[in-house]
């Protein structure tokens, strides 16, 4: 239980805080994946593995996507304070499992920062042009965005490692089997 500065016991978080703590706990469960992969393995996506046609991304390219994406809700979009992001090479990153978690730690540093410097309840200072949609009311609501986008690029993740793992192409759903 969280404690006052007189020790005293404090009131349950925010609902805000608890989203952080959300978000931290799948971006940390995706970096430790990436942490656990050779360099080789990291990099390696399912071309091969899946029929043509079906994209699909390596753990190094999920992760590099995912600090990019991060950064551009938390700072970009809720404080209006740019942050330099390449979305297309996010998804051709190639790089040592090192280097990737150096830019991990390096982004959730940036993404505590953004979220002290935050008003839950106030507008994003600059949504994008063509993305107002009901989560962009508020910077909650972005953050929410940002959980969304994170848990689903980590089961991406979990499932690309699985697969490799097993070695063979995963059961896919016969309307995608040809």
């Amino acid at each position: 239980m969280a404690h006052d500065d007189a020790g005293a016991p404090a009131g349950p978080p925010e609902h805000s805080e608890v989203l952080v703590l959300f978000i931290l706990e799948k971006f940390d469960a995706l970096v430790d994946l990436v942490g656990s992969l050779d360099d080789a393995t990291a990099n390696r996506d399912l071309a091969g593995l899946v029929p043509a046609g079906i994209g699909t991304n390596s753990a190094v390219q999920l992760l590099t996507h995912v600090c990019g994406m991060l950064r551009r809700w938390s700072s970009t979009v809720n404080l209006d304070v740019p942050v330099p992001r390449d979305r297309e090479t996010e998804f051709s990153a190639q790089m040592p499992v090192d280097e990737v978690l150096e830019i991990a730690a390096h982004t959730r540093r940036g993404f505590l920062h953004d979220v002290a410097l935050t008003d839950p309840a106030a507008a994003p200072a600059a949504v994008p042009p063509g993305r107002e949609h009901l989560w962009t009311g508020s910077c909650h609501g972005v953050l929410l965005h940002v959980f969304e986008e994170i848990s689903q690029h980590l089961e991406h993740a979990e499932v690309t490692r699985d697969v490799l793992s097993a070695g063979q192409p995963p059961c896919l759903p016969p309307a995608l089997e040809r």
